[in-house]
């Protein structure tokens, strides 16, 4: 996670809720936020009602905190945002979820975790999806704000209307439809004109008239062939239930999302490789299990990264072994990956950062730095050879003449690293982690690769030869030596 300098928080009162009753709480959480305002955490509070896009959730509002710079600033935007969740756990009668925005340019505010089951009814989703959330609030308390975005919530009326009756009472369907559009909703009319601007002129009944399911017996509509008014409580009937707020698919299949924060010193990957455990022990192997939002950059992202690092590896086995004309020589050269991975895992664990894909990129860059070295002895071995050195007298000056350019070049490797490291203020937490593993793993690898390579070399490539022996032997048969 980076510290962008930006904590949204979502306020989301119960379904049905109006824009009055949301205004409520908002100031609650307006009122929080603003105490970061006054410790010179943030620079201001933004506050808007009701949610964005098409929908136009009256229920939902979101509070936008701008933190201040990183170098005016001790605590992290995680630390920030861990503090007001602590202070608004105290609001009841909304939910209340502080988001600290998600890093590789993913879009949206959502949860970072983002699970999405599919399968072939919303009922049996449903039902799974309560035993999945069940299990996991009993048994981990480190997933925060556990919800799915298929909720049976929203309050709904049916109005079924009486097509005989309003028939022999001479009112029409459509009647009945724009008298419950215009009081209910809203209608524009017309516009008029005054000073030059000009104005709708909008129909709807007073809120007090349009509260309860009741005033539906004070609304009339007029008879197309007597003239009469007549109730429309005498024409419809009205059944009060509830639905979700949204029907969702994912790659076609009916899904159901189920998302959480994560708490302090809980990964991403862990939290995911807990849930799937989760689903697969709860549910029947026909639902499908995927991914959405960070979650999902996650898993496409940790999958190419090691497919990457596989393909440099083998790229730069084919290199060296062209370029050797062996395929004993490029296996010691590559001993000392392994090394260096090591050292950029200890970096990491100094530091406590996280095997992340900035941490991956910084692995797969010590594939060549670390071959390097290893290039430098077995190239110098093989030329004492080809010179008519004895073999155990080669490889040792070979380590003991390459020692100071190994270390050369290593070292202004590694302290090239340590501005990454030692980095603060924006996009820090990214710049540590390849900085770390560059730095950490060059050193480690130097140390080791001066040992591990010499004596490599003298158990496995005593019986191989030089590009230039296999030359000349090729020469001596009588053919082409390119």
């Amino acid at each position: 996670m980076e510290d962008r300098a930006m904590m949204p928080i979502i306020v989301t009162a119960p379904e049905g809720a109006s824009l009055a009753h949301l205004d409520r709480y908002i100031a609650e959480v307006e009122a929080i936020a603003f105490q970061e305002v006054e410790a010179g955490n943030a620079r201001r509070v933004i506050v808007r009602s009701g949610s964005f896009g098409a929908q136009g959730n009256v229920n939902t509002g979101t509070v936008f905190v701008p933190l201040t710079l990183w170098n005016e600033r001790e605590d992290t935007a995680q630390e920030i945002a861990q503090r007001v969740r602590m202070r608004t756990m105290g609001i009841t009668g909304v939910r209340v979820i502080v988001i600290t925005p998600p890093s590789l340019g993913v879009r949206g505010v959502g949860k970072p975790l983002q699970v999405v089951m599919g399968g072939a009814s919303y009922e049996e989703l449903a039902a799974w999806r309560d035993k999945v959330i069940a299990r996991i609030s009993a048994e981990n308390p480190r997933l925060l704000a556990l919800d799915s975005d298929y909720q049976e919530r929203k309050p709904q009326l049916q109005v079924r209307i009486d097509r005989n009756r309003a028939a022999d009472l001479g009112v029409s369907l459509q009647s009945v439809g724009r008298t419950l559009e215009t009081m209910l909703g809203s209608r524009i009319v017309t516009t008029f004109l005054k000073d030059g601007e000009e104005y709708n002129v909008i129909l709807q009944a007073r809120e007090e008239d349009r509260a309860t399911v009741d005033d539906l017996g004070n609304l009339y509509v007029r008879s197309d062939t007597s003239g009469e008014m007549v109730p429309l409580a005498a024409l419809v009937t009205v059944d009060e239930g509830a639905s979700a707020t949204a029907l969702r698919r994912f790659e076609r299949l009916r899904s159901i999302t189920l998302s959480a924060n994560l708490a302090p010193g809980y990964t991403l990957g862990e939290a995911l490789n807990y849930v799937e455990q989760v689903i697969r022990e709860e549910i029947p192997e026909g639902v499908q299990i995927n991914y959405d939002g960070e979650s999902r950059e996650y898993r496409q992202s940790g999958e190419r990264i090691w497919l990457t690092f596989a393909f440099a590896v083998l790229i730069v086995y084919l290199v060296l072994a062209a370029q050797f004309e062996s395929f004993i020589h490029p296996l010691i050269i590559l001993a000392t990956v392994p090394l260096a991975i090591s050292g950029a895992l200890i970096g990491l664990w100094i530091f406590g950062a996280s095997i992340n894909v900035f941490s991956q990129i910084g692995a797969i860059m010590l594939i060549g730095i670390a071959c390097k070295n290893g290039i430098l002895i077995v190239e110098f071995a093989n030329q004492l050879r080809d010179r008519g050195v004895e073999f155990v007298e080669a490889v040792i000056e070979a380590a003991s003449i390459r020692l100071r350019p190994v270390l050369m070049t290593s070292l202004c490797t590694a302290f090239g690293a340590v501005p990454l490291m030692l980095s603060v203020g924006a996009g820090a937490e990214s710049r540590q982690a390849i900085g770390s593993a560059v730095f950490f793993g060059t050193l480690f690898a130097v140390a080791l690769t001066l040992f591990v390579v010499p004596s490599l070399y003298a158990l496995i490539a005593r019986n191989t030869q030089s590009p230039q022996h296999v030359s000349q032997a090729i020469e001596q048969l009588g053919g082409d030596p390119v």
